[in-house]
């Protein structure tokens, strides 16, 4: 008996050892990362997991007054908290693809017999203490195991890989997708700074334009009435002036939200708002729009769906169980030997609504598939007419209009000085100035959004 339960453990043993050896773990790979940011270290998530609640900030360099574009796109991608949760989702595709290649496990069975009887027993050949005690038990030991038929587990195997390989794709459209959030939210501080110098600017030219009609007004000149003007016109640019500071100051805590920070550790940035290029050709940005993710991860997705319905065909086919054991008889000291075979038959249930099921996915892949297309070729014509029309309009801005409206608001002031011009011209020529000066840092602002988007729609650099 006890020689009996050796070699069954053994051949467990042998069993679990080999099943063991041909599923080899799958690690976290994603897609080649697409051109745009690709050179910037991004996080990766560790093989073993951990409790991420406590993860401790890590920043790239020191804290500094000023933050370079480089610096902040480096730890957004190193710290930014969904990022770092795609990347979980990454390694739990990973887990789940290294489950779908594992075997059934193997079934032990132990079944005693013929023992505990309390009655006499009429023409059993066995006595009746003997049934009492366990000295005519009959102790039957049977494993058992699942075999797959249809290539069920290389099928499974295969669903489970490539939807490892989609996470891999929705990974790389949030990296992008991080590098657009971090770029936008570095223009709007730019363009806040800037806004904050010319508001001081303006404040200045107020000041002094007030101070030429209090001195106009003293003399006898002017009507006080214009010194109340101009002292409404810079009471105005004043709270301007304020206003743009507060949402400096949300602006850096923006930016410092997309590496999960919610202190900002800086105090400016700084970059080239005011430099511009005009856009390349839009049939040479329409040949690199299929690196988008967004579109790429479709091929992959379209082979998941049909490696589901391959899967699904397969499971119609029902599986078989073999079972091998042995039976100890007590009373004769003696063993025999059994075998068994367990066959569903698939009458019934022929798995006929998931087959049905896995094909309306395929055809519902193809279906997305262009309509991600058609989505993303449209969104890349419209966001290519804004930078080409953003762009013209700040290179007007910036070489005529709002050189015309400086030289327009110094003659004005000068004549009004000299006593050529009525205050009112004067006032209208420095509102021209003020909105000018806004409309070219809101046209640089649209056209650098307009470019980061651009770029994430391409998945590179212009």
């Amino acid at each position: 008996m006890h020689h009996t339960l050796y070699r069954l453990a053994l051949h467990i043993c042998s069993l679990a050892a080999l099943i063991a050896c041909t599923t080899p773990k799958t690690d976290t790979l994603r897609p080649e990362p697409r051109p745009l940011g690709s050179s910037i270290p991004t996080y990766t998530a560790p093989s073993q997991a951990s409790d991420t609640s406590h993860r401790p900030q890590q920043q790239n360099g020191e804290s500094s007054e000023t933050l370079i574009m480089h610096e902040a796109l480096a730890r957004a991608l190193m710290n930014n908290p969904d990022l770092a949760a795609s990347s979980w989702e990454m390694r739990s595709g990973a887990a789940r693809a290294d489950q779908a290649r594992l075997y059934p496990n193997p079934e032990l069975e132990v079944e005693i017999e013929e023992f505990g009887g309390s009655k006499d027993q009429e023409n059993s050949g066995k006595s009746s203490d003997a049934l009492k005690r366990f000295d005519g038990a009959e102790t039957t030991i049977k494993m058992s195991q699942l075999l797959e038929l249809g290539g069920k587990r290389s099928k499974r195997t295969r669903v489970a890989t490539l939807e490892h390989s989609v996470l891999g794709w929705d990974f790389e459209a949030k990296r992008l997708d991080v590098i657009t959030e971090v770029t936008n939210a570095f223009i709007e501080l730019l363009a806040l700074q800037k806004r904050l110098v010319l508001t001081g600017n303006l404040v200045q030219i107020s000041q002094d334009l007030f101070n030429t009609v209090t001195e106009r007004v003293s003399a006898g000149k002017v009507s006080p009435i214009e010194e109340t003007k101009a002292q409404i016109a810079l009471s105005t640019i004043r709270i301007e002036r304020d206003r743009v500071k507060r949402d400096l100051e949300s602006a850096r805590k923006k930016l410092a939200a997309t590496w999960g920070s919610i202190t900002p550790d800086f105090k400016n940035v700084t970059g080239q708002l005011e430099t511009i290029y005009p856009p390349p050709a839009f049939e040479e940005l329409l040949d690199h729009v299929s690196q988008n993710p967004d579109i790429a991860r479709w091929t992959t997705e379209a082979k998941q769906r049909e490696a589901a319905l391959d899967l699904a065909k397969a499971n119609r086919i029902p599986d078989i169980t073999l079972g091998a054991g042995v039976k100890y008889l007590n009373e004769s000291d003696d063993e025999t030997y059994l075998m068994a075979l367990s066959l569903p038959l698939p009458f019934l249930n022929r798995n006929q609504g998931s087959v049905l099921e896995a094909s309306y996915g395929v055809s519902r892949a193809k279906e997305e598939a262009a309509a991600a297309e058609i989505k993303i070729a449209t969104a890349l014509h419209e966001t290519y007419q804004n930078l080409s029309s953003t762009f013209d309009e700040v290179t007007t801005l910036r070489d005529t209009i709002l050189p015309g409206a400086h030289v327009s608001f110094n003659a004005a002031r000068e004549g009004y000085r000299e006593g050529k011009f009525s205050y009112l011209m004067v006032l209208d020529a420095q509102r021209t100035l003020i909105e000018t000066e806004q409309e070219y840092v809101n046209a640089l602002v649209d056209y650098h959004k307009s470019k980061s988007l651009l770029e994430r729609l391409i998945a590179q650099e212009l």
